[in-house]
């Protein structure tokens, strides 16, 4: 397949939530011939008080397992899908799918199964709408028995059917296992799907449309009107969807980064906005934007260890990282001094995890001081220009400074990519702000 001409386009439930949208849909993708293949999700909500079609199923089947009446519940979603093919003037009658779905619910096909068909009724009808070929996605996608992505299996099957169809949609967020049975991607697997798609048809690019105009420096709720960032590597969005930035399913860019297959973020509602470029590398470097952009969560922990000399005994941090294992925790971070060790973990580890971890701690390694300090915030500032800037640092400790916050704890990534700094959870507002305010004048 030639991929000079194959873009892959993935559309969000936002993008689909009504026959409105569905019409914008189909027009981006007919600007453009070389967007041949679409993954689209299901319908998402027309208004802050609706409710999306994937959470309806979900809701539906859950009465189902129960064995209670489900028919009032399941005719909304009837409803909802028949409202979008009627306003579109579609030929297109769904009456015997509904009525599969209907009795694989009285059968207990297992809730991925109900999740799945909310992209399954969306892919047909956009499919229908724009003239496109129909690939389930559970002939495609395949699942070990564990429950994991097979991805060699898909690729081989993927790449052989699209050989056969030169455009086609292809529903998100679900496949198969062995055996048949319907398994889905975590929420937001409609982007991993669309860039399984991508690296399968070998194309030159993912456009992901969503409903923003690309990825954004900050936290709008937080900072007012932050800057789009106009090129993004894959490193670089790693480090700040495991801090909370949410655009993109940070799952999906794996598919695509093993093919070199960039990621175009773009706005349904702005078709004409250029979005977000998320690229393997960049070159070059902008004096003018030493960072890339900045995030941050609430809701750890931190575990304070001193003991003199830990430094020279030998197996201490293996220590205290077994004991944190075993009680089925996981860390963030590990800031460490000679005579000191700290590891930040989630804040919802239960108390009996807390008292059976300092303990095992205590019997193993016998600290001088051991206890665990609540109410921690993570501010990851990113970017590939702060390898070139002197004095990144500086500035993000003068920022924090001038605020008057005080920081608790600072992680700098051997890549040199990110600095990352603790600070107690009620100045977390003010602390974003002021690194942005520094950094973007």
């Amino acid at each position: 397949m030639n991929n000079e001409t194959v873009k892959v386009v993935k559309f969000g439930g936002s993008s689909l939530a009504d026959a409105e949208h569905f019409l914008k849909v189909r027009d981006i993708i007919l600007a453009e011939p070389r967007r041949r293949y679409v993954v689209p999700s299901a319908p998402g909500k027309r208004s802050s008080s609706d409710t999306k079609v994937t959470d309806m199923l979900y809701d539906c089947y859950r009465l189902a397992e129960e064995e209670y009446d489900f028919g009032e519940e399941f005719s909304l979603i009837e409803e909802r899908f028949n409202t979008i093919i009627a306003d579109l003037g579609l030929d297109l009658d769904l009456t015997g799918e509904f009525e599969t779905i209907k009795g694989a619910f009285k059968y207990h096909a297992g809730s991925d199964y109900a999740a799945s068909r909310g992209e399954y009724l969306n892919g047909m009808i956009l499919a229908k709408l724009i003239g496109y070929d129909f690939i389930d996605a559970a002939k495609v996608i395949k699942f070990f028995d564990n429950g994991t992505f097979d991805a060699e299996k898909t690729q081989i099957i993927l790449s052989d059917r699209l050989t056969r169809h030169e455009r086609a949609v292809i529903p998100g967020f679900y496949g198969t296992l062995p055996n048949g049975t319907i398994k889905t991607f975590s929420r937001g697997g409609s982007d991993i799907t669309g860039s399984i798609v991508a690296r399968a048809a070998a194309a030159d690019l993912y456009e992901n449309w969503t409903d923003v105009s690309g990825f954004l420096m900050a936290d709008p709720r937080v900072v007012d009107n932050p800057c789009t960032i106009d090129t993004i590597t894959y490193h670089e969005l790693r480090e700040l969807s495991y801090m909370g930035a949410t655009v993109l399913h940070e799952d999906s860019i794996f598919p695509v980064r093993f093919a070199g297959i960039p990621i175009n973020i773009r706005n349904t509602n702005d078709p004409g906005a250029p979005g977000t470029m998320i690229v393997p590398s960049a070159d070059g470097f902008d004096s003018g934007r030493v960072i890339t952009g900045i995030a941050g969560k609430k809701g750890f922990s931190v575990l304070n260890i001193e003991k003199d000399q830990m430094n020279a005994e030998i197996g201490f941090g293996r220590k205290v990282l077994q004991a944190i294992e075993k009680e089925g925790a996981t860390f963030e971070h590990l800031p460490s001094g000679i005579d000191t060790m700290s590891v930040v973990v989630s804040a919802d580890i239960t108390e009996r995890q807390r008292k059976d971890i300092v303990n095992s701690i205590c019997e193993s390694c016998e600290p001088e001081a051991i206890a665990f300090e609540d109410g921690l915030a993570l501010i990851a500032v990113v970017g590939r220009g702060m390898v070139r800037a002197k004095g990144t640092a500086a500035r993000v400790f003068k920022a924090i400074a001038e605020s008057d916050i005080n920081i608790r704890m600072i992680d700098q990534g051997s890549s040199e990519i990110s600095i990352i700094i603790g600070i107690n959870e009620c100045d977390f507002e003010k602390a974003l702000r002021a690194i942005y305010a520094e950094f973007v004048k």
